[in-house]
């Protein structure tokens, strides 16, 4: 028989919103349920995974037997659909403008917070079930603004003519709209004159100059606008080309607050006061906290995880998915929602099968299947057609420790060291995503899955909740670390939200500033510091360090070094070979591109551990330390 893991959702009475949550197990079936709407999840898993082509399948309660009866494709009957979210006051209208400025493009505004949120969006909203668009966030604009249509005055910023396209009411799933947009996750119901349907806004990427964002579409396919409509306005009728004709209404975008009313200038100055206390808050944080997903709960009966209500589950190939990331912490949260597990010292790897094809892949999308036979074959063996797999390959020593080391050593100079596989994260399994399923889940369906495929892969899981004495039982252990994972979250590809954690054992010491390498890319200034540390009166080169820089810091080092620079290498040892390769990749000809400097500067370092030769590894600065004398400077361990 295969193991059962079902989510049963029925509809609760309006008096109770507790949720009745029961569990049960027999030597081959597992079962959760929970009376919520109107859905079920089944998982089937093979004895574990016994079976070759292992199923996700989702089934419908309450209309499945009015659905069974009836072909949608052959009938005009309605299907039926999931109920609208309730009516979130003060953030319930919409307003997309056809925008002809630079470029044209659509500007996709959302009442909320007294502003209109709004995104700018080239290509406007997608159709089809699946297609997601480019969303710019941009400032937010006045109420005002959503009945806007006239011309923008050249000069101006946006300057050009601006059309109402379309108008109507939203809605949030999760009915707090505010939390939503934090997290950086709207799942919208539109009901607009065109817009009508399902879309979600997902930040993929945020700083102070830019704020990029994707428009999904969700739920079914929409009907795309007929040519007509797509240059009508909704408020007048007019074309773009009419509207600039007609120029009757300009907005001057420079306009002095003096135009404004009173209480619309007091209304903005209590907006700015609360948003720096907001801002000031989130600042203040260790990480961005757990993000606990709708009715959740931390456990069940029989100690198991409680399973939160799932709707759908999307299809998807099996392919690279971008790993999401560890925020790195100074303490752990306070908060009891978090699991732990070993933070490894090796390669991050997403594993792909497909039938008996596996690719290793690194987080910058290397092919690595070459390096780890061993590995490929083994996830050849899974009892699965296609899965998705996040882990880390490592290298252990003869404590059993994982080692970087070790596992460079294996390349550079051909040592037959063991490798494991340490799998910790289920991705997509046989046709479907997971990513979407809370964490407890998708670690249990991954437990079964390598519960009998032993060397090389071995499945990583939680090793406790306490992380205080975690840590300092790993720290007695010299191990890397631990990762936090906080229970029930998703799982988010590329982004580093705070929903995963990193507490590392790292060391500090103090080290000279030798010189700097010129800056790349964005970066002002500098690229990264070159440090050292004295070894019989003379320098010894460490490392470069070119992380826990702010910009700040970059404009205030660069000023002192430019006042000490020196035409000659401080280090006695720059450039060397070792293994027949150059020292951190410093060629003889980088070191012309070099800058260097007197050796007056101390800076405190932290780093995960000292190299076999005698170089940091991870190291980040702290800051400068004005209380130590250079000469003072040695090796410290």
């Amino acid at each position: 028989m295969a193991d059962i893991i079902s989510v049963s959702l029925r509809p609760t009475s309006v008096s109770s919103r507790s949720s009745d949550i029961s569990c049960f197990r027999s030597s081959e079936k597992l079962a959760y349920s929970r009376h919520y709407s109107q859905a079920i999840l089944v998982i089937f898993i093979g004895n574990p995974f016994h079976s070759r082509d292992p199923q996700l399948v989702l089934k419908g309660m309450g209309l499945a037997e009015y659905k069974a009866k009836r072909n949608f494709q052959k009938t005009a009957e309605p299907k039926g659909s999931k109920p609208l979210p309730k009516v979130v006051r003060g953030a319930s209208r919409f307003v997309i403008q056809k925008h002809e400025a630079s470029r044209l493009h659509y500007d996709f505004r959302l009442q909320l917070e007294g502003v209109l949120k709004s995104w700018a969006v080239p290509k406007g909203l997608p159709w089809k079930k699946g297609e997601k668009h480019l969303a710019v966030q941009v400032e937010d604009h006045p109420i005002e603004y959503e009945t806007f249509e006239g011309i923008i005055p050249e000069g101006n910023y946006g300057g050009g003519t601006v059309m109402v396209w379309d108008c109507g009411s939203y809605y949030v799933y999760g009915e707090q709209p505010a939390k939503s947009l934090r997290e950086g996750k709207l799942h919208l119901v539109l009901d607009g004159k065109k817009a009508k349907g399902e879309w979600t806004l997902v930040r993929i990427r945020g700083n102070d100059q830019k704020n990029q964002w994707l428009i999904l579409k969700t739920g079914a396919d929409a009907k795309p606008i007929p040519k007509k409509l797509e240059d009508q306005s909704v408020k007048t009728g007019r074309t773009m080309k009419q509207i600039a004709q007609d120029r009757d209404a300009e907005w001057e975008s420079d306009r002095e607050e003096a135009d404004a009313s009173a209480t619309s200038k007091f209304k903005a100055r209590i907006r700015t006061a609360i948003k720096k206390k907001e801002n000031v808050g989130v600042k203040h944080e260790i990480v961005g906290q757990a993000r606990p997903l709708p009715n959740a709960k931390p456990g069940s009966r029989g100690g198991r995880p409680t399973i939160p209500a799932i709707a759908d589950l999307s299809s998807a190939k099996a392919q690279f998915v971008e790993p999401m990331k560890a925020k790195l912490a100074d303490q752990p949260p306070k908060r009891a929602n978090w699991i732990y597990e070993l933070k490894f010292d090796g390669i991050r790897l997403i594993a792909v099968k497909t039938d008996k094809k596996v690719s290793l892949l690194s987080r910058n999308k290397n092919e690595l299947a070459g390096r780890f036979p061993e590995i490929v074959e083994a996830v050849k063996k899974l009892p699965a057609r296609e899965c998705v797999i996040d882990g880390e390959v490592v290298a252990l020593d003869e404590e059993g420790r994982s080692s970087f080391q070790l596992l460079q050593a294996r390349e550079m100079e051909g040592r037959k060291s063991p490798v494991y596989f340490y799998a910790f994260d289920l991705l997509q399994l046989d046709g479907s995503s997971l990513i979407a399923l809370p964490l407890e889940m998708r670690k249990n369906v991954l437990e079964k899955l390598c519960a009998d495929t032993g060397h090389p892969i071995r499945y990583s899981g939680a090793i406790g909740e306490d992380a205080t004495a975690l840590l300092r039982e790993v720290k007695r252990r010299d191990l890397e670390g631990i990762i936090g994972k906080q229970r029930g979250s998703v799982y988010e590809p590329g982004r580093r939200s705070g929903a995963w954690i990193k507490l590392k054992c790292v060391n500090e010491q103090e080290f000279v500033i030798g010189g700097y390498t010129p800056p790349q890319g964005s970066r002002k200034h500098f690229g990264a510091i070159l440090v050292g540390y004295y070894e019989n009166k003379k320098l010894v080169f460490a490392g470069k360090v070119g992380t826990g820089f702010t910009a700040e810091w970059l404009s205030i080092l660069h000023k002192k070094f430019r006042a000490v620079e020196r035409n000659d290498c401080p280090f006695v040892d720059l450039p060397s070979k070792q293994n027949g390769q150059w020292v951190q990749g410093i060629t003889p000809s980088m070191m012309r591109k070099m800058h260097w400097v007197n050796s007056v500067f101390v800076c405190e370092i932290k780093f995960a551990e000292w190299t076999r030769d005698k170089k940091l590894r991870a190291p980040v600065f702290l800051g400068l330390r004005e209380d130590k004398n250079v000469s003072e400077i040695v090796r410290e361990g």
